[in-house]
């Protein structure tokens, strides 16, 4: 029986997802610039989605 973990990016003190936000982005990338998958992170469908647009506005703004 897996266990499931909380998502990190919910609840009251989670941080914003911003595309503005590197450090934070950078932490759901791989070293080769992959999005992780939530399965990795266990970040929820939601914010997944939202953080997987983020970075890709990172990406087009060449932030990252």
């Amino acid at each position: 029986m897996k266990l499931l973990k909380a998502c990190p990016l919910s609840g009251k003190s989670a941080p914003k997802i911003d595309y503005k936000n590197i450090k934070l982005l950078k932490r759901y990338m791989s070293e080769s610039g992959r999005i992780l998958p939530s399965r990795v992170t266990s970040v929820s469908l939601k914010k997944q989605k939202e953080l997987s647009r983020s970075i890709k506005r990172a990406r087009l703004l060449a932030l990252l």
